[in-house]
């Protein structure tokens, strides 16, 4: 009996036609097909690995340089990205995000939102003060802003759309002129997962994910990935995770590829059931604002429509009443869980500016809402009802 080879594009003679990312989320990273073989790879728990004499190219010596429990995940990670080396698994996402800062000298020079993940942000001031970095924050959705900042920049890092306040950027403009300066670019996908835009197809060198978030999406992990299709960044990628023991364990590694094989299940319904909560948010009147790039009036729609293939799951709400009223509406809801992160099945939502590193350009009041899969209309009468208690009719 004959077997088929494996891996992301396999088994490539018997397909007419590039797979869909929903299909290779299911598919790629999977064992041999082999008969009595198993259908998902096994998790191998050992720290090192008999060696003998010289180690030869491909040998596995000991499991912080490489173990196979990684391998799976990184073809799938870089299928889903039309990536054309493996990912890189990290040990969470802002591991991933200090291998991408190593690209940046002494002295050097990054670009990045003003609005992104507050660690993104620490880190990036922590560069300034250590190693003499100059950092310029830039309004991701103002284009002509993010050109004139990015001359003689060592690393243009990017959000689109943005943690919090999902500010879409237009990447095809931004990477394409980076890419003209010499400039190194690297986007953080963790909103828009690789269902909804892939940067590297886009003209990113680097993308980087917060695994923890979509990818696994079960809150049981915390984990990081680095995507590229450049082997020699891939090399420099792997070589710090293994320098800085940044390295993910093999049971996170494989409940992360369990988690990944029902993104695209997951992934649309929780963007569906969010533009049906943003759009009703939209005319209560109890609401202030609300931000989701699949509104018409939103000042991300058009780009997003034009750039992206989804509008994802996360809402920006501020309701009537200020800081007070956001505290009081995260108190008062039942089904919603009152938690950072996001990204899992279940539905979340926390006030922003309750952290004391965020931004201070994002309003107090903002609640950061991450919708799950739960049924549409119970997480509508949970935050309609808990904005009638709490704001006023």
């Amino acid at each position: 009996m004959t077997t088929e080879p494996t891996g992301p594009t396999a088994p490539s003679a018997h397909r007419a036609a590039p797979l869909s990312p929903a299909t290779l989320a299911v598919s790629a990273g999977r064992p041999p097909r082999e008969q009595g073989g198993p259908v998902n790879p096994p998790v191998v728990l050992s720290s090192t690995y008999v060696s003998r004499g010289v180690q030869q190219p491909g040998e596995l010596l000991y499991t912080r340089m490489d173990t196979e429990t990684w391998h799976p995940f990184e073809e799938a990670l870089a299928a889903l990205e039309g990536a054309a080396e493996p990912g890189v698994v990290f040990s969470s996402g802002m591991a991933a995000i200090a291998a991408v800062y190593s690209f940046v000298p002494a002295g050097g020079k990054v670009v990045l939102p003003r609005h992104a993940y507050q660690v993104t942000l620490g880190f990036a001031d922590d560069l300034a003060t250590r190693l003499g970095v100059e950092v310029v924050r830039v309004d991701v959705a103002d284009t002509d802003q993010v050109l004139a900042a990015i001359d003689g920049a060592d690393l243009l890092l990017l959000e689109s759309p943005t943690n919090p306040m999902l500010e879409v950027a237009d990447l095809p403009v931004l990477l394409a002129a980076a890419r003209r300066r010499g400039v190194l670019t690297a986007v953080d996908n963790t909103f828009a997962t690789p269902l909804g835009q892939q940067p590297l197809v886009l003209g990113a060198d680097v993308v980087v994910h917060s695994v923890t978030k979509y990818l696994a999406g079960h809150s049981d992990v915390v984990l990081g990935a680095v995507v590229t299709s450049d082997p020699t960044l891939a090399a420099r990628v792997r070589a710090y995770r293994t320098l800085h023991g940044a390295i993910a364990g093999p049971w996170e590694v494989w409940l992360a590829l369990r988690g990944l094989r029902t993104l695209a299940l997951r992934v649309e319904r929780s963007q569906a059931s969010a533009a049906e909560i943003a759009r009703r948010l939209a005319g209560h009147p109890l609401v202030e604002e609300v931000r989701h790039p699949s509104l018409p009036t939103d000042p991300g729609h058009e780009r997003a429509a034009r750039t992206m293939t989804g509008f994802g799951a996360i809402i920006g709400l501020r309701p009537r009443g200020g800081r007070e009223a956001a505290d009081a509406l995260v108190e008062a809801v039942g089904l919603w869980v009152p938690a950072t992160s996001l990204g899992g099945v279940e539905s979340s939502l926390e006030r922003r500016r309750r952290f004391a590193t965020e931004s201070h350009t994002v309003p107090e009041d903002l609640l950061r809402l991450s919708v799950g899969i739960e049924d549409v209309e119970d997480l509508w009468a949970d935050l309609d009802r808990a904005l009638r208690a709490t704001v006023g009719d």
